[in-house]
């Protein structure tokens, strides 16, 4: 659709049309996942047309994850889009305080990423629709709402992700399906991990070998009919079939927001950074409550996507040294977050000093160079080049090897960047941080098999 058609060649909107027809054809229960954001708002409209146009005699399934702070357009969109069709949708519309996942880890049985909250310095995970937050809730729980109550499977430890895929079981249970397919608007356009979801399906157990489809358990697969989609291709089929779409994306625009970086997701997450400085313009009444809601989001709100949160251009506040700033921002934040760092802080600074970091030659000329005391040793026990070197904590060094010293400014930027496992000065996930990642993907197994 986006480009113009050579003779015997489909374009992406007819080779969508296909996987419907495949998917409508071949299973029983079929729902859309459904977020109020462009992609899947397209898909979603085009089922809706298919399913009209085909005069087929079955109902859609909307599964859509409301996570309580939304734009107020998009929320408008979703009330709207399934107030229109509620002829022919089964709305499953969820409001879970599940937790929002603080780490990255792809999940192969989603085909999808747990992100991490980037708005608190010191809280781990965001919790919609939090029955203790109530009186301070962004907005009030929509009618009809599906809410914990409704969902036997729901217990306080689960990840937004875990409930995804626990819904896929439920629904296929509770419709008594023969073939389960979930419809997910991901597209291959944007970013490597979706075109990985696609195109490792190898890795998966696909649905009569469909590269556009991945088993995520017994007779329940999701498909991804529009995965070879660009942006252009949505706006076009938005444009031509006249389909209702989030207006947000018009003031995204407006704005001045690059079409490839126009998102209305949780606006929790690393990838809403940027757009989440724009609340205060576009939505003040709901940026003014989400202030009161989750700790971090006005200082989110004015340095997301600027400088301040890298780590190249941090500034140092007049009159402080990095150790005197480091200890600043340990003190502004709860017991627990702050002994973590020190924790993390006092194992770095004996490692340096007992063992030594691995630093190339040149690096260690540089440091010769600016007169900073390090021992050089000969012999490590890693397989390297390198040479470890032993040293004291420093304040700050201007080299471009920065992220390879051990300095105060560089722990700063670990607390700055809510890095709890302090990942930016290279440290690998702890035994429990690892326990916890293997009970979760134990309970997909068991999901599964």
């Amino acid at each position: 659709m986006g480009k113009k058609k050579i003779a015997g060649t489909k374009n992406v909107y007819e080779l969508a049309q296909e996987r419907l027809k495949v998917i409508f054809n071949e299973f029983d229960n079929i729902y859309v996942s459904f977020s109020g954001g462009k992609d899947s708002g397209v898909l979603l409209n085009m089922c809706i047309d298919y399913i009209r146009k085909n005069n087929l005699k079955i109902r859609l399934g909307v599964f859509h994850m409301d996570y309580e702070i939304q734009y107020k357009m998009t929320i408008d969109y979703v009330d709207r889009i399934l107030e229109a069709n509620k002829d022919i949708l089964d709305v499953y519309r969820v409001c879970i305080p599940f937790r929002v996942a603080t780490f990255r880890s792809w999940s192969r049985l989603m085909c999808s990423w747990s992100v991490a909250t980037c708005t608190s310095m010191y809280q781990s995970f965001w919790r919609p629709w939090e029955d203790s937050k109530k009186n301070i809730w962004v907005r009030p729980m929509p009618k009809k709402a599906m809410t914990k109550d409704d969902f036997p499977f729901y217990n306080t430890t689960m990840w937004d992700y875990e409930f995804q895929m626990r819904f896929a079981q439920w629904i296929h249970n509770k419709n008594d399906a023969v073939r389960t397919c979930c419809l997910i608007g991901i597209r291959t356009q944007e970013s490597f991990n979706r075109w990985r979801c696609i195109y490792m399906s190898r890795k998966f157990q696909m649905y009569h070998k469909y590269k556009w489809t991945s088993k995520v358990g017994n007779d329940i697969y999701n498909a991804y009919p529009i995965y070879d989609w660009k942006t252009t291709d949505v706006w076009t089929a938005n444009g031509k079939f006249q389909w209702d779409y989030n207006v947000l994306y018009d003031l995204y625009y407006r704005a001045g927001v690059n079409l490839e970086r126009q998102r209305v997701a949780s606006p929790f997450i690393n990838e809403a950074q940027e757009s989440l400085q724009l609340y205060r313009v576009l939505d003040p009444n709901t940026w003014g409550k989400m202030v009161g809601r989750v700790n971090g989001v006005n200082f989110t709100g004015m340095y997301g996507g600027t400088h301040a949160m890298g780590w190249q251009s941090v500034k140092l506040p007049e009159g402080y040294t990095w150790r005197e700033f480091m200890y600043f921002l340990l003190s502004t934040l709860p017991e627990r977050a702050r002994k973590n760092y020190l924790r993390k802080l006092s194992v770095s600074v004996n490692f340096w000093r007992t063992k030594g970091g691995c630093l190339s030659d040149a690096t260690i000329r540089k440091l010769i160079d600016a007169k900073v005391p390090i021992i050089v040793m000969d012999n490590s026990n890693y397989k390297t080049l390198k040479k470890p070197v032993r040293m004291e904590y420093q304040d700050d060094i201007d080299i471009p090897e920065f992220k390879e010293i051990p300095t105060y400014k560089r722990m700063c930027i670990c607390i700055l960047k809510n890095d709890h496992a302090c990942k930016y000065m290279g440290f690998s996930p702890t035994k429990e941080e690892m326990s916890k990642r293997s009970q979760i993907m134990e309970q997909y197994r068991i999901i599964v098999s």
